[in-house]
């Protein structure tokens, strides 16, 4: 039962955010063509090629919960195969043969290409040493702190594109950035905490290391997320 809540909040998060990037993105560009499931599309695919072998491929057992709502949960709602399939048929029927045909291979093969890609960067990470340093007294997961950057530069782009398209109060946005980019530094932290628990680190002894690990982690996500945030304002 405690999997079925942490996936249904997790598939929350991701239809909401799936709405909200894909109207971002239809507001920017119009409906000519379905731009919206495309993005949603190939920025799914390429996050669970990455975060499958952070998430699956380095097991990590006291988070099963944890990865569940984020691969099932936040990205199966994220991503919409159904919408690509109705969009595509509305083309198909509005006589817009060219554009359907153009949606499904451009959807296909983009959504394989970020896959692939998305696995090739996770288990470049994972190459050496599994992706831990090793220290003398304690280890640190660069890998997954590298993981949680990619995803804070993603994060911080998307949020700069949806902030500037979408027309909320001032007030609105501002509380929306905070919840996404707080959830993010909290989700991401804890998992790397998790991970040192889950391979023989004694919280109770090494606290003060695993809290500043997690400071140092919301530290570097925070400014890739700034670094974000102008980069979508430039596009």
């Amino acid at each position: 039962m405690n999997q079925l809540i942490v996936i249904a909040i997790g598939g929350s998060f991701g239809a909401v955010m799936r709405f909200l990037v894909s109207t971002g993105l239809y507001q920017w560009l119009g409906r000519g063509f379905p731009y919206g499931t495309l993005l949603v599309n190939v920025v799914g695919s390429f996050l669970i090629g990455l975060l499958s072998e952070t998430l699956i491929l380095q097991r990590i057992t006291v988070a099963l919960d944890y990865r569940s709502a984020i691969l099932v949960g936040f990205i199966g709602a994220f991503t919409t195969f159904s919408t690509f399939s109705l969009e595509t048929f509305y083309l198909f029927e509005q006589g817009q043969i060219g554009k359907a045909g153009l949606n499904i291979a451009v959807s296909v093969s983009s959504c394989l290409a970020a896959v692939w890609l998305g696995l090739l960067c996770g288990r470049g990470l994972f190459w050496y040493s599994n992706g831990v340093l090793q220290l003398p007294t304690s280890s640190i997961p660069y890998g997954m702190m590298v993981i949680n950057t990619i995803g804070a530069l993603l994060i911080g782009i998307v949020a700069a594109l949806l902030l500037q398209k979408i027309a909320l109060p001032v007030e609105q946005r501002a509380t929306l950035l905070v919840l996404i980019i707080g959830a993010y530094l909290t989700l991401s932290g804890l998992y790397l905490i998790l991970f040192l628990i889950e391979h023989g680190f004694s919280f109770d002894s090494q606290t003060i290391f695993m809290l500043g690990l997690f400071v140092a982690n919301s530290v570097f996500c925070s400014g890739t997320i700034g670094l974000g945030l102008w980069l979508g304002k430039q596009i």
